[in-house]
């Protein structure tokens, strides 16, 4: 049976933002267990598959009624996690050609990851950025936190250039505690500079997750008529001829992904590619998988130690 994936455009069209990131996470636990791809399955870092013995205080009855399955929640102080969102917020966001925008679509993806990462005890901040850090709210799981995380990604954008090098140089000060740092943005800006603050990240222990985000226009240049095109930060105009421009566009924009996927991967960060179109559910499941293996590696590394 095909699992249950939403369509962006679709979800975009409730108006609730904690009822999107409801949305998206119960679906990926329906797709979890319906899907028809290879290895659509995973050991959880804040669960493991019940065994007879097991107290069953500790299994996850909601799971359960939804997958037929059970699994036992490990205890607090074994998958207590800090995670800080780091949100994109400057005006090449505002793009989109589906509906909805770039920064609609990383709203929904924070406040997904906010909701699955507070429901397993960890805690979860936001910080936004355009020219520098915009505003910032530290990690907590306490009541009514969550609350505070949506309130402050609904907020209307108002950043117009994009300085992420600058914007990571003043997390590093913020964030003195070690955890994840989830970053999501369009990266439409020059790598070689955003490589080093990357690495500063990762230097004094953080755990950096990168979502790249793109429109489909943006991915496939799929422009057909000659227009002036507008740079939506600089306010820069240049005319574009698609039908002469397309190839060498699509050339540097594959050559550009390329290099920010590599720039991660030499720096051991994760990298997570996201066209705007791709349901959500298919983005939050290779985050949680990628957790499980990198948790179960940690495990191994332990035990042979």
């Amino acid at each position: 049976m095909a699992p249950l994936l939403t369509d962006p455009a679709a979800l975009m069209r409730i108006r609730s933002l904690e009822l999107r990131a409801k949305v998206v996470v119960e679906g990926m636990w329906r797709g979890l267990h319906r899907s028809p791809y290879h290895g659509f399955s995973v050991e959880f870092s804040e669960y493991r598959s019940y065994v007879p013995g097991d107290d069953p205080r500790y299994i996850d009855w909601k799971v359960a009624g939804r997958s037929d399955r059970y699994y036992i929640k490990k205890f607090e102080d074994e998958t207590n996690l800090r995670c800080q969102l780091v949100v994109d917020q400057s005006k090449s966001m505002q793009f989109g050609s589906g509906g909805f925008s770039k920064a609609e679509y990383a709203a929904t993806l924070a406040a997904t990851l906010c909701s699955f990462l507070m429901k397993q005890g960890d805690a979860v901040g936001v910080t936004t950025f355009a020219e520098g850090v915009q505003d910032h709210v530290p990690a907590r799981n306490r009541p009514g936190h969550l609350r505070r995380v949506m309130m402050e990604l609904e907020k209307p954008m108002r950043g117009s250039g994009t300085s992420l090098e600058m914007s990571i140089s003043q997390m590093a000060g913020l964030l003195r505690k070690r955890g994840m740092i989830c970053v999501i943005t369009d990266v439409l800006a020059p790598v070689d500079r955003l490589e080093a603050q990357l690495g500063l990240l990762g230097a004094v222990g953080h755990d950096v997750v990168l979502f790249h985000l793109q429109d489909r226009a943006e991915i496939d240049f799929t422009f057909e008529k000659a227009a002036h095109f507008r740079d939506a930060e600089t306010g820069r105009e240049i005319f574009v001829d698609p039908a002469s421009a397309k190839e060498n566009y699509l050339k540097n924009m594959a050559a550009h992904q390329a290099l920010v996927k590599n720039t991660c991967e030499r720096l051991g960060m994760e990298y997570h590619w996201c066209p705007t179109d791709r349901p959500l559910e298919l983005a939050l499941y290779e985050f949680v998988s990628n957790r499980a293996k990198q948790g179960v590696r940690q495990r191994g590394k332990g035990a042979a130690a």
